[in-house]
């Protein structure tokens, strides 16, 4: 039986001790706009009587209905860095395209290992020296469909959560642009100086695509 019931109902016990005050409080109480201060009028023995009844009815409920884990929201960052490439945008796309090619020229990328049965994944390996640590991270990414000579990007399926793009603007007849974007989640290692990280990857990646642009002309 609910406290409301057995506060309200006919030959209730509880109800002679009401005043006329009373009765309308309570009706506030379980109205639309229901107020604490309604209590101020009942009895301490029926208040008492009423918070017991309403809290062991809500654990009830609660254990009924369960509860959630909380899981804190990991911050995530957007890096976009683009440079003037001397080469048409079909060649440099080309050259982009070559995944197991990129630790020569993208400083902190160590390894990529296209699967040889999955040729649209592959298997990534960072390693770099920063903030006082040696950072280390891995993970699997799926390249999804490219648009060809416009678009390459990815997505990571587990290790780091990641996910970018490379876009390609043709600038001239032997010139593109190359905008690169990369979005990750900050590692927690990592959470202390993530505000130091976003300016720091951002110049990683400019002096990967600078390392790029002469390794490209050769291609």
């Amino acid at each position: 039986m609910s406290a409301a019931t057995l506060i309200s109902s006919p030959g209730s016990p509880y109800l002679s001790h009401l005043s006329s005050s009373s009765k309308t409080t309570c009706s506030v109480l379980f109205g639309p706009n229901p107020s604490c201060r309604a209590f101020s009028s009942i009895p301490h023995s029926l208040n008492h009587r009423f918070f017991r009844l309403t809290s062991s009815s809500f654990v009830r409920t609660s254990t009924f209905h369960g509860f959630k884990r909380f899981s804190p929201v990991m911050e995530w960052q957007d890096c976009t860095v683009k440079m003037e490439i001397d080469v048409p945008a079909s060649v440099a796309y080309d050259f982009y395209s070559d995944r197991e090619a990129i630790p020569r020229w993208m400083p902190f990328i160590s390894s990529v290992k296209i699967l040889p049965d999955k040729p649209d994944l592959s298997r990534w390996s960072l390693k770099y020296k920063a903030f006082g640590r040696d950072i280390e991270y891995s993970w699997l990414a799926r390249n999804l469909q490219p648009i060809p000579n416009q678009k390459i990007h990815w997505r990571s399926l587990e290790g780091l959560p990641n996910r970018g793009a490379v876009r390609f603007y043709p600038k001239g007849p032997s010139s593109c642009v190359v905008e690169l974007t990369v979005s990750y989640e900050v590692p927690q290692l990592l959470a202390p100086v993530a505000s130091a990280l976003q300016p720091f990857l951002e110049g990683l990646l400019r002096r990967g695509l600078e390392r790029f642009a002469n390794l490209v002309k050769s291609y």
